[in-house]
């Protein structure tokens, strides 16, 4: 998590929303990502979609069932829907989001055999989050 939290930092050095996402399997980071929806002026540019893009092509495949992802903010629904497409194996993420978060789905949007892991490192994660917009409100 403490590089999915480097990856938010960045995001948020380049004015993004401060969202970070690493990717690894079997020991090894295969792919990261931070928010770049600004950047890249596209609404699907999330942490999560550029850690998978990254981690399929290390993979060289579609599915990631051996891997894990960690993400500062719980995943979007659009996200979930690409995590369960790859069949990740786990996913761990620091706050949540409750008004955007998937898990305000119910059955949920992930894949059935994908293990979910919340609260980790949540203060540390939550508050990035809440300082920048809370920087952008003033």
């Amino acid at each position: 998590m403490r590089e999915a939290l480097r990856e938010a930092n960045r995001a948020a050095g380049e004015d993004e929303v401060p969202i970070g996402a690493v990717i690894v399997c079997k020991g090894r980071i295969i792919g990261k990502g931070y928010n770049m929806t600004e950047r890249l002026n596209d609404p699907t540019a999330h942490a999560e979609m550029i850690a998978i893009t990254a981690a399929t092509e290390a993979m060289g495949g579609k599915y990631l069932n051996e891997c894990t992802l960690y993400v500062t903010v719980e995943p979007c629904p659009m996200c979930a829907g690409a995590l369960a497409w790859s069949q990740i194996g786990r996913v761990v993420y620091g706050a949540a989001d409750p008004k955007r978060g998937f898990s305000m789905f119910s059955p949920s949007l992930m894949h059935p055999k994908t293990e979910v892991v919340s609260g980790v490192l949540a203060d540390e994660c939550g508050d990035l989050v809440t300082g920048f917009f809370r920087n952008k409100r003033k």
